[in-house]
């Protein structure tokens, strides 16, 4: 008989910790900065708060007390026994990804913490164990897959990676596994620039002033020191130069503490990204379960030559892990278009596509702007001054009108398509673009539109949509209807292949 296990006693104080964490900010500020307060408001807010933290506090032994959880051959196991009994069972063959996640709280216990996600829609689909040793997380991974499986394969691949990843290269030969990247120096130094992690220091630094001047009572030193220093040029010049340096060096340090210790690992079955300095996370993602691929760049990655590439997966992470699926968000352009052939060799990308026709151009060109439209009438209703220039509106009309047309010439002139086979792929985007590949038996859905305009000029926009959470649609838009009529085409070539699909 399968015995059921209660969860880590210290789950008791995680969840303690994690209450104070996120009670502090309300605590500070009912107890302390607005702590001389007697509104009504304040002072039944404190008993309410002081009420919730106390029935919190007394809940989470309970909630520990009536949870167990259990794994057989085929299945996971989750039972709440209190008041009512509720199980919930998850079978394996549901489960998507696997993470572990290290923070420094499981860090200083020596723990941490595995989040289980599931084709299951709504809450139920995530199921967390936020305290495992590290042994127990990992034998329970292999339980998953193993049962994912029928029963009869090893795990080593998931083992190597997240047990001992300072040890991946003595293991490589042992799990067949490649690692594909980790990142330099100068990478490390791209990305600072890139994230614009640097420019945090400014609301920071003018934080840190405004404290100083209220804890010293130093209001009007502060302005008279910034005075003295700007009367002269050289003074001027050494101070942008000190900031600029100093912004540098904590966007180089907030990068470094974020992306530190990337890789990018794989073996024949899986994908492994590992990240983080202070917080470490593992991530593995089954190659079988990548619908479609995304090489997105924004501009100033693009000025620096980097791409941040994107696996859709059948099964996200949740909302509130938006980078779970990135390989690297700062991968050097042809090192990024490399690691998509070597990780998943099933995937092909093509190199030459097809523009858009010249009709489409003119189209683009000449279609209304809403967000000029509606931005133009609130600068002229709301009369905005620009630097105190009176009736500066029509200049930020002008400007936005621009920028609203550059961005389509750009858009047109890198829009590209192209089926290759079993594969499509699109690009679009105009000071940002993105580059979609995938292949036909991954794509659910199709669909096609045509507006008065586009079926004046034989042209058409085209939708796929790819199995994730939430669902991902990609759009291309002023196609040549007859590329459109062979897309359908081979589409429908899809039956043939969706029938020996598992």
């Amino acid at each position: 008989m399968i015995e059921e296990k209660r969860y880590h006693p210290l789950l008791i104080l995680y969840n303690i910790w994690d209450l104070i964490k996120n009670s502090i900010f309300i605590a500070i500020l009912l107890f302390i900065i607005q702590g001389d307060s007697d509104f009504w408001l304040v002072t039944y807010g404190r008993i309410a708060f002081v009420a919730i933290f106390v029935l919190i506090l007394l809940y989470i032994p309970i909630k520990w007390f009536t949870r167990t959880y259990t794994f057989d051959e085929t299945s996971l196991q989750l039972q709440r026994n209190f008041l009512t009994t509720t199980k919930q069972t998850i079978p394996y063959a549901k489960i998507q990804h696997v993470k572990r996640e290290t923070t420094l709280f499981h860090r200083i216990f020596n723990i941490t913490s595995l989040r289980i996600e599931t084709s299951i829609q709504g809450d139920v689909g995530t199921v967390t164990f936020h305290v495992l040793t590290p042994k127990e997380a990992t034998l329970i991974e292999e339980k998953i897959q193993i049962g994912g499986q029928g029963g009869g394969a090893t795990s080593a691949s998931c083992k190597a990676p997240i047990e001992a990843p300072e040890a991946i290269p003595e293991q490589q030969s042992e799990s067949n596994l490649t690692i594909h990247f980790t990142p330099t120096k100068e990478d490390t130094l791209k990305a600072s620039f890139t994230s614009f992690s640097f420019i945090a220091i400014i609301p920071i630094a003018g934080t840190f002033i405004s404290q100083i001047e209220r804890t010293f009572r130093m209001e009007g030193q502060i302005e008279g020191l910034f005075s003295s220093i700007f009367n002269s040029w050289w003074m001027i010049t050494l101070f942008l130069i000190v900031i600029v340096l100093l912004a540098v060096f904590a966007g180089v340090i907030w990068t470094t503490i974020r992306y530190g210790k990337y890789e990018i690992a794989s073996d024949t079955e899986k994908i492994y990204i590992t990240k983080g300095m202070l917080e470490e996370t593992y991530f593995s993602i089954t190659k079988d379960k990548v619908q479609a691929i995304s090489v997105e760049q924004s501009l100033m990655k693009r000025i620096l030559g980097l791409a941040e590439v994107k696996l859709t997966s059948a099964g996200g992470m949740g909302e509130d892990d938006l980078e779970v699926n990135t390989l690297y968000p700062f991968l050097p352009v042809k090192r990024a278009y490399a690691m998509i052939t070597e990780i998943l060799p099933s995937y092909q990308l093509s190199h030459t596509m097809e523009r858009l026709p010249r009709s489409a151009f003119w189209l683009r060109i000449l279609a209304p702007s809403w967000l000029w439209i509606i931005a133009t009438a609130a600068l002229y209703f709301i009369e905005a001054d620009f630097l105190g220039m009176e009736q500066s509106w029509w200049m930020i009309s002008i400007l936005i009108l621009v920028l609203v047309i550059v961005s389509r010439i750009l858009n047109f002139f890198q829009s590209r398509y192209v089926l290759n086979d079993q594969y499509v792929q699109f690009k679009t985007g105009g000071f940002t673009t993105t580059l979609f590949v995938s292949k036909r038996n991954k794509v659910m859905e199709i669909q096609g539109s045509r507006n008065i305009l586009q079926k004046k000029l034989g042209l058409a926009s085209l939708v796929t949509v790819n199995r994730a959470k939430p669902v991902k649609h990609t759009k291309i838009r002023d196609v040549p209807v007859g590329w459109a009529s062979m897309f359908y085409k081979w589409y429908m070539e899809r039956n043939r292949e969706v029938e020996v699909e598992r």
